[in-house]
């Protein structure tokens, strides 16, 4: 179990710890001119990181620079000073801070109040938000570093993607859709341990989850079992800018229904996957981890394994009374969260639930938002602890 927990420190403080911040400083004492700016911009060190401390830079006209992000919550956590100060004598904005050394943050440049841009100086960018958003630029510490396993490798043989295939649902009286991963190979592999994936528009896309990259080298590397997954499309059909995300997803008894009446009998009568609740999984983040987590524990007889990403437990807190309220609980489940400004306190109640209850379960906790940045990352150890091979 991974637990690292984010501290916000002033420069001042931390250089009480016995930081050596000599070589932040000397950078930053000599941006005095656009050659100085763009040196650092040429070399890729922009944001500027020396050990845990960071400087915020952006060059231009303006009246006022702020940075909106992660670390404030994109203007929620009043605590965070992110108003940045003008170099004197230049066109030069800077804001310090210091995060852990393993962070990874979403943030955007609010220049003169209303110009919300992409950081121009940093080529590092991750997409965010229902239905793929836009990007952000991204803060990668020090030591942070991405799963090997979202990276597409020539000589890993690739599975399949049948997408956006409709079906019409009775029970919830609109068309749906849904797209389904199989494994390479999988005409000779029998039935296959499943997972049902929500919001499977973002999971799927490259630059979101990445998901069928993920799957393709665990099942290349011998981590996990071959699995198929579907993945279930919150989106109009007809008119994809309506995500019915927030009503499907909301510990929705209707939409369980449509799960379990519908959609499941409809894949296995039409796919080789396995119909035991041991090797049927849900997963899902924020409403979709609430989701997942409510399905699992409603249903422990359908969903056996649960996926559970930044889960927004929040909007629904009876989600706590229904897991305690499990007789006999038989599911598996993986949980994460990130600890500057997501979900950790909601999740950290859920893990004292489910250690009350003896369930099996991982918890993990990293230096980063609610983003996608943090739930791509951590899709190989979910997957691991659920469909692993021992």
């Amino acid at each position: 179990m991974k637990k690292i927990f984010f501290l916000l420190f002033s420069l001042s403080s931390l250089a009480s710890m016995g930081q050596d911040y000599s070589e932040f400083n000397r950078i930053l004492f000599s941006l005095k001119d656009s050659i100085s700016f763009y040196k650092l911009k040429d070399e890729g060190r922009i944001p500027l990181i020396v050990n845990d401390s960071v400087a915020f830079l952006y060059f231009g006209q303006a009246n006022s620079v702020t940075w909106m992000g992660d670390f404030n919550g994109w203007g929620y956590d009043k605590n965070f000073q992110n108003k940045g100060k003008k170099i004197s004598g230049t066109t030069i904005w800077l804001l310090k801070a210091a995060f852990p050394k393993n962070a990874r943050l979403d943030y955007k440049i609010v220049v003169d109040e209303k110009n919300w841009i992409l950081d121009p100086a940093n080529l590092h960018q991750q997409w965010s938000g229902v239905g793929g958003g836009s990007p952000n630029s991204e803060l990668r510490m020090s030591e942070w570093k991405e799963a090997t396993e979202l990276q597409i490798k020539s000589d890993t043989p690739k599975g399949s993607v049948k997408a956006d295939i409709l079906f019409n649902s009775k029970i919830l009286g609109y068309q749906t859709m849904y797209s389904i991963y199989m494994p390479h190979g999988f005409e000779k592999l029998g039935k296959l341990p499943v997972m049902y994936v929500t919001d499977g528009y973002e999971y799927l896309h490259p630059q979101l989850g990445n998901m069928t990259t993920v799957l393709d080298n665990l099942i290349a590397e011998k981590k996990i079992k071959p699995i198929a997954a579907v993945f279930v499309d919150h989106r109009e059909p007809v008119n994809r800018a309506n995500n019915r995300r927030m009503q499907e997803l909301a510990m929705n008894q209707n939409y369980l229904d449509f799960f379990t009446k519908e959609l499941l009998p409809e894949i296995e009568k039409k796919y080789p996957v396995s119909t035991h609740a041991s090797e049927r999984g849900i997963m899902g983040t924020s409403m979709g981890g609430l989701t997942a987590t409510y399905f699992a524990f409603t249903r422990p007889d359908v969903f056996g394994l649960v996926g559970i990403q930044s889960p927004a437990f929040w909007t629904k807190p009876q989600i706590y009374q229904l897991c305690t309220s499990t007789a006999k609980p038989t599911i598996k489940i993986s949980m994460t969260s990130g600890v500057i400004n997501d979900t950790s306190k909601e999740s950290r109640k859920m893990k004292d639930v489910l250690e009350a209850n003896s369930c099996v379960y991982h918890y993990r906790e990293v230096n980063e938002g609610h983003s996608w940045g943090n739930w791509r990352n951590l899709l190989d150890d979910v997957l691991i602890d659920l469909y692993g091979i021992k």
